[in-house]
């Protein structure tokens, strides 16, 4: 059975690599592992090591505490039945905003935010 804290982290390991755009296969070869064994972690089905974790975290850009950031609320998140990181149509929002320069994405932001007010 997954342990809730390897699923939360498998999902911010999917969630940055999709979000730079990278491949699990070039995870894979930059922490030198097969990309099998990505998916493994990705899925909490293998417990990632502190020496692997911290291998995909310089891999990624990102420090260790990032795969443990909103654990919490996951747990939150995963007993109401909703989990954003799961949802690829916002994945996909989000990586598309960021996309979008600064100033042009801080008027969508407000855009955003009186629509949801009006909704």
């Amino acid at each position: 059975m997954k342990h809730p804290v390897d699923a939360h982290v498998g999902k911010r390991v999917r969630h940055r690599r999709w979000m730079i755009g990278m491949t699990q296969q070039q995870l894979a070869d930059k922490v030198g592992i097969k990309f099998q064994q990505i998916q493994k972690y990705e899925t909490g089905m293998n417990r990632v090591s502190a020496s692997r974790l911290w291998d995909i975290a310089d891999a990624l850009g990102v420090t260790i505490a990032f795969f443990f950031e909103g654990l919490a609320d996951g747990a939150q998140a995963a007993a109401a039945g909703h989990d954003m990181m799961a949802d690829k149509e916002a994945l996909e929002l989000v990586r598309s905003y960021y996309a979008i320069p600064e100033a042009q994405r801080r008027r969508l932001f407000d855009l955003a935010r009186v629509l949801s007010e009006a909704a």
